[in-house]
């Protein structure tokens, strides 16, 4: 009878253990944990990420020289030749890496083997094709096949590929996913760029092809030739209303217009190379770009009171100053004090809320204006893309602010009086470019390498046995981060042994002398 007890006993005994296991288990499950993400999110994470970092600022838009700083510290770069790779300012190169290709790469990856959405896969390869030809052209060599793999095949430590393998596997990406892209598939309303305009997309990849093939019309004229071809024919942007843009608002703010409305608010000015030749041409965008505090001997006196936006009291700042030579330098030219130099207006085109323009009408009829001139293509002429360029980027002003924009009347003026003139053909279409690539620091710096204009003078500044830009050259390319040599020491070395020197000066492979 005990025997009996005793079994009874440890019956019940399992069941209730196994009952309150059950229900421990229950309480475990965490419900609002999703299993999956829509690859819908992770393609607008990416492209909010994408718009240019402080370190674009600090670099690509100075090496170009529209903007500028007489300060060190973590504003160092461009103005002083000087590399800032260990500077607590975030490069492009961690910020697309981390915040951009790892969502473009889990995004496809994640719509790739679903037929319901096919055209979500291609607007991932098209968006990650722009964003590694941004960093390809930023550094030369860098992880492009195994990028993006660290979290869906935990590839930690990513090999480097050379940008002469890189290029055509980006081509080929563009045309393939424009070709694939389709209206009669599911239409990915929800994403930021286009709403899931197919025809926007096919455009937008279409203008990035045109944008590669024009990059190789150093080192491969023949590739270039036919790249473009391909892309005139699938069909570019044209009109301001195709621009790819990102939209900022209070919650995701524009970083640069962050920057300037911000701690260093009185730290960055026009330069005068750019101010010169906007003044030089009687070019309208200088009131649209431009505010000269008059008078202002410190930060505090750059207030909207003391702001001029007319043309004529426009003054650039000269390039190569520090903060012990940018004194003598404003009193030689009549102003109060370094403060007193003209800026970008920060309460009209870099407000918080500002847009970022990542490929324009503008700069895909001026890139088809030197493709028509090197007849590469056979349709339109020079002149009227060229003058369609200047229409569209003197047109697109008014996005940043309703008082930015350019009137009609003095918008044609300005085409009238400034044609595009036999022999001076590239000269004029790339300094357009220059101007219509205002605040996308990274296409004007990779234009400017490419094309060799507008006609700059080398940044004076000295830095005695400096090995990263000798006296009277220009930075050619960014350097790897502190964080990828230390990290990823093997494959970035390899890189280096392969490409050069680990140094501004080096060119990257494009860059043809």
């Amino acid at each position: 009878m005990k025997k009996i007890v005793n079994k009874l006993y440890l019956f019940v005994l399992l069941v209730m253990t196994a009952s309150c296991e059950k229900g421990l288990s229950d309480l475990n499950v965490n419900e609002t944990n999703p299993t999956s993400l829509d690859p819908a999110l992770l393609l607008n994470q990416a492209i909010i990420n994408t718009s240019f970092p402080v370190k674009s600022l600090v670099f690509d838009v100075g090496i170009v020289q529209q903007m500028v700083t007489p300060n060190g510290g973590v504003l160092a770069g461009a103005n002083f030749n000087q590399d800032s790779r260990d500077v607590t300012t975030q490069p492009l190169w961690t910020a697309y890496y981390q915040s951009v290709i790892k969502n473009t790469y889990d995004a496809l990856t994640r719509a790739k083997d679903n037929p319901l959405r096919s055209n979500m896969y291609n607007m991932a390869r098209i968006y990650q094709s722009y964003v590694f030809m941004i960093l390809t052209d930023e550094y030369g060599d860098i992880p492009y096949t195994q990028g993006g793999a660290g979290l869906a095949e935990r590839i930690m430590f990513p090999a480097y590929d050379r940008q002469q393998d890189i290029y055509p596997k980006i081509i080929q990406e563009l045309t393939e996913a424009a070709a694939a892209l389709t209206p009669t598939a599911t239409i990915e309303s929800g994403d930021v760029l286009y709403a899931g305009n197919v025809a926007k997309w096919k455009k937008f990849a279409y203008s990035l092809l045109l944008r590669a093939g024009m990059r190789l019309s150093k080192i491969d004229p023949a590739k270039a030739q036919s790249t473009v071809q391909a892309a005139v024919a699938g069909g570019v942007i044209t009109d301001n209303t195709d621009n790819a843009y990102i939209r900022h608002d209070d919650n995701f703010t524009q970083p640069i217009g962050g920057t300037l409305n911000g701690s260093e608010a009185a730290n960055f000015y026009l330069t005068k190379p750019f101010v010169d030749h906007l003044k030089s041409t009687n070019d309208p965008r200088l009131q649209s770009i431009a505010v000269r505090y008059v008078g202002a001997t410190s930060g505090a006196g750059q207030t909207a009171a003391a702001g001029s936006t007319d043309p004529a009291k426009q003054i650039g700042m000269p390039i190569g100053k520090d903060n012990g030579t940018i004194g003598a330098a404003a009193t030689a030219d009549g102003l109060a004090s370094f403060y007193d130099y003209s800026q970008l207006d920060r309460r009209r085109m870099v407000k918080i809320s500002s847009p970022v323009f990542l490929v324009t009408a503008a700069q895909t009829n001026l890139l088809l204006a030197e493709a028509r001139f090197r007849g590469w293509i056979n349709t339109g002429t020079v002149a009227q893309y060229f003058s369609d360029g200047i229409k569209a980027h003197m047109d697109q002003m008014a996005f940043y602010d309703v008082n930015s924009a350019v009137s009609a009347t003095d918008r044609d003026a300005y085409i009238t009086a400034n044609p595009v003139t036999a022999g001076n053909e590239l000269k004029q279409i790339n300094t357009q470019y220059w101007i219509a690539s205002f605040l996308n620091g990274p296409e004007a710096f990779a234009n400017f390498r490419r094309s060799g204009y507008p006609e700059l003078t080398p940044n004076p500044y000295g830095q005695p046995n400096n090995p990263d830009v000798p006296n009277g050259t220009f930075i050619r390319r960014l350097t790897y981060p502190t964080s990828e040599l230390s990290v990823n020491t093997e494959n970035v070395n390899e890189a280096i042994s392969r490409q050069g020197p680990d140094r501004l000066s080096t060119r990257v492979w494009w860059d043809k002398p």
